[in-house]
């Protein structure tokens, strides 16, 4: 019985936890820099790993849960249409990056 009790109580504690964690995606534009690393998050690559983590990082997050490339069209009524924001034949890239704390 006390055993049963200790497991209902310790999943509480972790589901109580959890419910309190905070998550926050974050859309950035995606310059090229000429080093590749945009190329890293917006392809979801493992290079990009410690990109997006230092990302979080800067904004008082533990960790990064996510990073990919994002098609304007997914963001709602904030991103220029295409060729509005193209230079040179480059156009920027955006990336949603998931925080967590």
């Amino acid at each position: 019985m006390r055993s049963a009790l200790a497991l209902i109580f310790s999943a509480s504690i972790l589901a109580a936890s959890s419910a309190f964690a905070e998550t926050r995606v974050f859309i950035i534009a995606n310059q090229v820099d000429g080093y590749g690393s945009g190329q890293c998050l917006a392809k979801g690559e493992t290079c990009g790993t410690s990109l997006a983590r230092t990302y979080c990082q800067s904004r008082d997050f533990a960790k990064a849960s996510s990073y990919r490339r994002v098609d304007p069209d997914e963001i709602t009524g904030s991103v220029p249409k295409t060729g509005a924001n193209c230079s040179h034949g480059r156009c920027d890239e955006y990336v949603a990056i998931t925080c967590q704390r």
